[in-house]
Order: C-alpha cells, then structure tokens, then sequence
C-alpha cells in the first residue's frame, strides 16, 4: 500500500431531499471511501457523536470497501418565552 498519495476525505451530505415540516429529526449521509482505516471511520464517526449529538442509523458496506452511514439528531424546537413575538 502506497501511503504517499494524498488521502480522499469523507463525504458529508446534510440531507437527502427535503425532510417535512414535522419530522422530528435531522438526518446526515456520510460516505466513507475504501482508504479511510476502521479507526479513522471510528474516530471520524465518535467526533460526530460526541461534539454534534449525533447517532447512528444505519450503516452500510460497499464490495469496494467504501461505507455509508446514516446519522441523525433530534431536531429541538425551541419556542419564545418573552412577549416580545
């Protein structure tokens, strides 16, 4: 393995089309190439979870190696306390 080619990084997609107005989470598709280690998937995905709230759905693993994984976070409605709306 040649480890003096530049890495390709991870894909983040926010969303896939446009979630309704009542859904109560926010979804995230994060594609992973085949170069990225386990660990670094690993790493990559705790971060998300960690310091973004996110948690994972699903995850899915290509015959090249590549991944997918499917997060998502509830979506927090806040709503005004003050009279000033």
């Amino acid at each position: 393995m040649n480890h003096d080619k530049q890495r390709t990084t991870h894909v983040v997609t926010p969303t896939r089309g446009m979630p309704s107005q009542d859904s109560r989470y926010h979804w995230r598709v994060v594609d992973i190439p085949s170069e990225i280690t386990r660990s670094e998937a690993r790493a990559l995905l705790t971060e998300q979870a960690e310091y973004g709230r996110w948690e994972l759905i699903r995850s899915q693993r290509f015959v090249g190696g590549a991944r997918r994984v499917w997060l998502r976070k509830r979506v927090m409605n806040v709503r005004r306390t003050d009279d000033a709306a």
